[in-house]
């Protein structure tokens, strides 16, 4: 009997990711490592702020800012028994990557509603290789997305602009 030794193929070592974010893969923020804040504003004034429940928030990054995904399934009594979405569908890096742009949508747990375009501006508060720390906020208006998706906050509370404000650290589960 003889043994014989046969080549192992070898597998390429995974793409790396753009510099400006962790390596790819897939990333959460834990419930306590995500605030959510909704305020709205008349004018000047602010007239509703209150924290939500970020139920996920969830960051995939692809060897490709195209392709890396941020998004944030928001809940509580804020939202009046109702549910927001942002699903942000490529990260654009600014300021050498200390900023970052999320072009998404804001939209309900309504499939039939249409999704309001948004875009949630981050500052990168601290990067590694398996760990993103941001905050950011992202401004719609608020008659827009009201008519658009059906989403409505207390009529006591008048609006013309609604803004999310996150901060969230995403790792990567080990």
């Amino acid at each position: 009997m003889t043994t014989q030794t046969l080549p192992v193929p070898s597998t390429a070592p995974p793409e790396p990711g753009p510099s400006w974010l962790p390596r790819p893969g897939a990333y959460a923020a834990a419930g306590d490592r995500c605030i959510v804040e909704i305020s709205t504003r008349l004018g000047p004034l602010t007239t509703l702020r209150r924290r939500v429940t970020a139920d996920e928030a969830t960051l995939t990054v692809a060897p490709s800012p195209d392709d890396c995904v941020l998004a944030l399934k928001l809940t509580g009594d804020a939202l009046g028994g109702d549910e927001l979405t942002f699903v942000g569908t490529a990260l654009e890096p600014q300021a050498d990557g200390s900023r970052l742009l999320a072009h998404g949508d804001l939209a309900t747990a309504d499939p039939t509603a249409p999704g309001v375009p948004a875009t949630l501006s981050l500052r990168v508060v601290s990067r590694t290789d398996d760990s993103l720390l941001v905050t950011g906020t992202a401004r719609v208006p608020y008659g827009h997305l009201r008519r658009t998706t059906g989403f409505a906050l207390s009529r006591i509370r008048p609006a013309d602009q609604l803004r999310l404000l996150v901060a969230a650290e995403f790792t990567c589960p080990a």
